[in-house]
């Protein structure tokens, strides 16, 4: 195979790989084509108000101040005296667009959103809002669009403030918030002169969204344990009840208003969100009003979650009882207490606990959101069987709920709701609703192993190919006159193999995607076994691990600090190797370092600024004597420049840090300074000497200014410390070359980038080239690892200035 057929090969089995990824993992669970379901009965509640306060850690709001003293009296109250506190349980990713959608859809994240950096659903889904009358929300421009984009017909109303509003590292962020309950409050002031609002207001299924944001702006300026964050509670809780109170004024104190209060998503102790720790996944819910349970005493509840047990700590002495719940359930709540049908893609389970209704309400209630899950479930496996027409009743019986079950479960539980035995037929629906979300899930990911081993069959034979064509051509290691015959007997078990594939695909009835995917092995693993070699997978096994424990990383570092012993070349150069060892002892700490939960350290920031300016001064004295000096003043003057921006970079970090720490804004000469940097640090090093050590001294510089920016403790240092060791990696593998006796030992500092020069005109590959492979990629790993942790928001990342 030629070298540009071999490009084109790789260019396009690359791209079958990572369109595969978005076709086999990436796939949205939304199926469309339900009839929507709703609860037969008249429901408690006219109107619902829902208020989502993001970035609400559970603790936060339900633990006592240092003086015993509740942090939201008021909201404390109505879970002691009048409704239901509970701890839903959302889903990773833990970001603000998930959390909306799990709470007001009842449905987790579509995966296939990624693309869209979570801000935006690609596929179209029902909501509690799109099924009821009216809607009218108040909040961040990031969320409510997004509900009032899919709802059908002109009755969902959003009222947001401008994006720039959302600053917090400029003023309290608090007072989002209370933008939110003055323009409430304004709003229903105003419809008594509006006859048209005021009816519409007084209709059934009508919902209030208060989104409030200033918590979790708070929660990422100032950690979840500031001051700012405990404040922004206490005011969410003063304007909630201000709100109640206007509320409860307008509609007459007629009893049928519903309230809940949520979160989006929790925060960690360092003020970020995404991942799934406890402090991220558990937010708190307290529901009140028309429909809704009174609080139920108990004498002690058991947790096995550490989490759990803090937060119930804090109502011992009040003995509530704490229910915990998925946070899809809340979406299948809210539909109940006003009426209206369950969101079409809903898999939530209506959380009867918080319920104060008759058991036939409850019967009926479960028995309508089992039907609705149903719905979904026949809807998604009638998809799969259409697209696999071979998919026969046997095959399907490794899932419950075949016709004749499904029609059972229904028959029966209506027959429980008739004869009064309510209990009977909410335990019935709920085991008919787990059957079909187990359902759900398996249709969903029916393809998905089959096509994903596919893949990785392609993958690992494409890279076995690839390196048997490397060592073929640079290389006398094999001797492959042997191999270039192929039996007739191999060709004709290929062929037959792809006969049995694309039949297979064909009676599927299988999607063309499918054929390059299922069929791509085979020409693959053909050229493989035209170059017959064996390959150990052992790095690429560690680079998996050191993913999840990265402390793995530690352990190879220190493997690599004794390699100049192991090889015995600390013998011919012991300076190098001294050297050597020292930085990858130095670099086997960060992976040890924390990445979350510790406090930001600025003086380490600007020390590591200011290291790299001393260093640039010796480096450039260096270069400035010898025979490779500078050749003009020119050259000279892109390395002061560069200087002079680590300088800028040090103080632009010191300046924001103290802005944010005061709350006088990010400095608009700052955003100037961050802008420049970004767009010149990536340039200047095209105009530095093209000698090894001088353009190599330049990348680091122009790496360092952005670097600094990006950081907020002891990650400023680890550029320095990995760069310092690449170059030493350099003279080591000169001494390596000379050991060997593969060449003479070159002279690096005449090395030039402007000139091409073809290494198989000195030497052929040897076997140290797979060691030396094995540290390159090593390294790559490493700068991909442990590059600088960047929460969510921080606001001591000057990332903020970009």
């Amino acid at each position: 195979m030629g070298i540009p057929v071999f490009i084109l090969a790789g260019l396009l089995v690359h791209v079958v790989f990572l369109a595969s990824i978005f076709d086999i993992y990436f796939s949205s669970p939304l199926v469309h084509g339900m009839t929507p379901q709703q609860t037969p009965l008249p429901p408690p509640a006219r109107r619902l108000v829902l208020f989502v306060a993001d970035g609400l850690r559970a603790d936060s709001l339900f633990e006592l101040n240092s003086n015993n003293t509740p942090q939201a009296p008021y909201l404390r109250a109505i879970l002691e005296n009048n409704g239901s506190w509970g701890i839903s349980h959302t889903r990773v990713p833990t970001e603000s667009r998930p959390g909306h959608v799990a709470l007001i859809a009842g449905f987790y994240e579509d995966v296939s959103a990624v693309a869209k950096g979570w801000k935006e659903n690609p596929v179209e889904f029902d909501s509690v809002f799109n099924e009821s009358k009216y809607t009218w929300s108040w909040g961040s421009p990031d969320i409510l669009p997004m509900f009032a984009k899919g709802a059908t017909g002109d009755h969902v109303y959003t009222f947001c403030y401008t994006a720039e509003s959302e600053d917090f590292g400029a003023q309290d962020a608090a007072e989002l918030d209370t933008w939110v309950f003055d323009h409430v409050k304004s709003f229903f002031n105003s419809s008594r002169s509006n006859q048209t609002l005021f009816s519409a207001l007084n209709e059934e299924k009508v919902v209030l969204f208060l989104h409030l944001l200033g918590i979790d702006t708070n929660g990422h300026a100032h950690r979840p344990y500031s001051k700012e964050y405990k404040e922004n509670i206490r005011k969410v809780d003063e304007g909630v009840k201000e709100v109640v109170s206007v509320l409860e004024s307008f509609y007459g104190n007629d009893g049928k208003t519903a309230y809940i209060l949520t979160s989006d998503h929790g925060m960690t102790d360092w003020g970020s969100h995404g991942a799934g720790h406890p402090s991220e996944t558990l937010t708190p819910l307290i529901a009140w009003g028309a429909g809704v349970n009174y609080p139920q005493k108990v004498t002690s509840q058991l947790f096995e979650d550490n989490f759990l047990k803090g937060i119930s700590r804090s109502f011992n002495y009040v003995k509530m009882r704490m229910l915990l719940f998925a946070q899809a359930d809340i979406a299948p709540l809210m539909a109940s207490l006003i009426g209206v049908p369950f969101p079409l893609n809903s898999v939530g389970t209506l959380p009867l606990e918080y319920l104060n209704n008759t058991d036939h309400f409850k019967a009926e209630s479960m028995f309508t959101n089992a039907v609705q899950v149903l719905e979904q479930f026949k809807v998604t496996k009638h998809m799969v069987k259409k697209k696999n027409v071979s998919l026969n009743n046997n095959y399907c019986c490794t899932v419950p709920l075949s016709d004749s079950e499904q029609i059972n479960f229904l028959k029966k539980a209506r027959l429980y709701i008739q004869q009064q035995k309510y209990n009977e037929a909410v335990s019935l629906c709920k085991t008919l609703i787990n059957l079909a979300l187990e359902g759900l899930s398996y249709y969903h990911t029916y393809d998905r192993l089959f096509l994903g081993l596919s893949i990785a069959v392609s993958f690992v034979g494409w890279t076995t190919y690839v390196i048997l064509v490397i060592i073929k051509t640079h290389t006398n290691l094999i001797n492959y006159q042997s191999n270039n015959k192929v039996s007739w007997k191999f060709l004709l078990f290929l062929f037959s193999a792809l006969c049995i594939l694309a039949f297979f695909l064909l009676i599927q009835t299988s999607p063309w995607t499918y054929y390059v995917y299922c069929l791509l092995p085979v020409p693959v693993w053909y050229a493989v076994c035209f170059i017959y070699l064996k390959n150990c997978k052992f790095h690429l096994m560690c680079v998996v691990f050191s993913f999840f424990y990265r402390s793995t990383l530690t352990v190879g570092l220190l493997v690599f600090a004794g390699w100049p012993v192991i090889t015995q070349l600390w013998v011919q150069a012991k300076r190098t190797t001294l050297i050597w060892t020292l930085l990858c002892v130095l670099l086997a700490v960060f992976p040890l370092m924390p990445v979350v939960g510790r406090e930001s350290n600025i003086p380490l920031v600007i020390a590591a600024g200011l290291t790299t300016l001393l260093i640039s001064c010796f480096s450039l004295a260096s270069f400035s004597r010898g025979e490779y000096k500078y050749q003009s003043k020119e050259d000279l003057k892109v390395y002061l420049y560069q200087m002079f921006s680590i300088a800028l970079s040090t103080y632009v970090v010191s300046s924001t840090h103290n802005s944010l720490k005061n709350k006088q804004g990010l400095p608009i000469f700052n955003q100037i300074i961050s802008w420049m940097t970004l767009a010149f640090s990536s340039a200047l090093p095209l105009l530095s000497p093209t000698l090894l050590f001088q353009r190599l001294f330049s990348i680091l510089l122009s790496l360092m200014a952005t670097y600094l920016l990006l950081s907020t403790g002891y990650e400023a240092l680890f550029p320095l410390v990995l760069s310092g060791l690449l170059l030493a990696w350099i003279q080591m593998e000169q001494e390596a070359l000379q050991h060997y006796g593969l060449s003479l030992k070159p002279k690096l500092a005449v090395f030039n980038f402007a000139y091409a020069t073809d290494i198989t005109q000195f030497r052929q590959l040897h076997l140290d080239d797979i060691r030396r492979s094995f540290f390159f990629v090593s390294f790559c790993w490493l700068l991909q690892t442990l590059q600088p942790y960047l929460p969510e928001e921080d606001p001591d990342c000057i990332c903020l200035a970009f």
